[in-house]
């Protein structure tokens, strides 16, 4: 199929939002790029636009069912939500928008999502995986965070500001905090899929990350057979796209130039 720029695609019961930017899948590798907890296709801002130019590969952003103008998601989302959504929903959006080459590229729930995808199912059409801020076990400080940005949207003015970059910001918020502050979300440990991972891994971390610590690098760092190559950024938090913009761009600019143009092996299973 050939993409609109911007445009929906029906998968399974939902409408997912997307933005295609440069070269089609067919044309030129593809970077798909998978938002935060709550994030959309929109909140990556002009991110998408300056990682096409700096890579020339075509950048394919969509927003996930309860996000962004997507179809709200069915409440309260299951504990694995982010394991359905890389099992079952990302592999049928990659063979709907015709996905022959590429990399995924995910930030905070979405790098997990990427993790759990690359793990979960040996694609020979993914050639790299690139994570900011993944989470991969749940920690202290991610619960402390979580907790702190609930009681900011019932308090402040954080529901009006997410109320710009979703259409039912309630099912947006509610869905994946709800999910998180769950008790039994403690227990909630994907490190099993790194493992598995067959192609070079890139993480990008803030050190001043308000919701994971280095354990996360480490994790990956014990658990990957595959290269995993880490920038852990001064003075950037849990969004170092937005923060330190430049140089995330730099390290990604660099990953996508090696995985996709074969600048070093695919690693192989143990």
């Amino acid at each position: 199929m050939i993409l609109s720029p911007t445009g929906f695609l029906s998968i399974g019961a939902s409408e997912l939002e997307y933005r295609m930017i440069g070269p089609q899948p067919d044309e030129a590798p593809t970077i798909v790029m998978l938002h935060e907890g709550l994030g959309s296709a929109a909140l990556w801002g002009d991110f998408p636009d300056r990682l096409q130019a700096v890579t020339g590969a075509g950048v394919f952003v969509y927003s996930r069912a309860g996000y962004g103008g997507s179809t709200p998601a069915k409440l309260p989302r299951p504990l694995d939500y982010m394991q359905v959504e890389a099992l079952e929903v990302l592999p049928k959006l990659l063979d709907r928008i015709g996905f022959r080459r590429g990399m995924l590229l995910g930030h905070s729930d979405g790098a997990s999502i990427a993790a759990i995808y690359a793990g979960g199912h040996q694609d020979h059409r993914v050639q790299g995986v690139a994570m900011i801020a993944p989470h991969f076990i749940v920690e202290d400080i991610s619960i402390a965070s979580i907790a702190g940005i609930r009681t900011a949207y019932e308090t402040t003015d954080l529901r009006a500001r997410l109320a710009r970059w979703h259409k039912d910001v309630d099912n947006a918020f509610r869905g994946w905090n709800g999910a998180w502050l769950d008790p039994e979300f403690r227990n909630w440990d994907i490190s099993e899929y790194l493992a598995y991972i067959r192609v070079p891994v890139a993480i990008i971390q803030g050190a001043g990350d308000q919701y994971g610590t280095a354990r996360q690098i480490e994790i990956a760092q014990e658990e990957c057979y595959c290269p995993v190559d880490v920038m852990l950024i001064p003075g950037a938090g849990h969004s170092p796209q937005r923060e330190a913009t430049e140089a995330t761009l730099e390290t990604l600019s660099q990953f996508a130039s090696a995985v996709l143009h074969g600048a070093r092996p695919v690693a192989s299973d143990k």
